[in-house]
């Protein structure tokens, strides 16, 4: 039973992998949000380096798209909204709501998910607007808090997410 459903699982998850994004979409990229859930964090709070990560690979998702043809949309009209939430991923549709407000046919948001120094989790989800169907999304897991791991999984989750062939 449990392997039965872990099929399922995968071969759900390869069939959203695996649908393109229409040509010259409008898409809303709402950013990636860190979420920093190890004893470190608790301690020590954000850290600088982790910032700069998150610009990263915020700036490697838009470089990508641009190189695919597609422009993000200015966010300008829901940037007092978009700063009073935590993480748009996790806002019970409020990624989508502003993505009809911008005019947008996909919302593109990711988390980062540091569970310690050594585990991180990142996923991205592109969403239908104003359905808010989930079109690609992937999770992964990565080794290591480094300028490296990151752009290594942000790299995969594009490669066999949003841009698979």
């Amino acid at each position: 039973m449990i392997r039965l459903a872990l099929s399922l699982s995968l071969l759900a998850t390869s069939a959203l992998a695996q649908s393109p994004v229409a040509e010259d979409a409008r898409v809303a990229f709402l950013g990636i949000t860190l979420i920093d859930t190890s004893t470190e964090g608790e301690y020590f709070g954000p850290r600088a380096d982790e910032a700069a990560r998150i610009e990263m690979v915020e700036e490697m998702v838009a470089t990508r798209f641009s190189e695919e043809g597609y422009a993000f949309l200015d966010l300008a009209p829901v940037t007092e909204q978009l700063e009073g939430i935590v993480n748009p991923a996790q806002c019970y549709g409020c990624d989508t709501r502003m993505g009809a407000e911008l005019g947008a046919e996909y919302v593109l948001v990711g988390e980062v998910q540091k569970v310690s120094n050594l585990i991180l989790d990142m996923n991205l989800q592109l969403r239908a607007v104003p359905s808010g169907d989930l079109v690609a999304g992937r999770s992964a897991s990565i080794r290591g808090n480094t300028d490296d791991s990151w752009a290594r999984g942000v790299r995969y989750l594009l490669d066999t997410a949003i841009f698979a062939e």
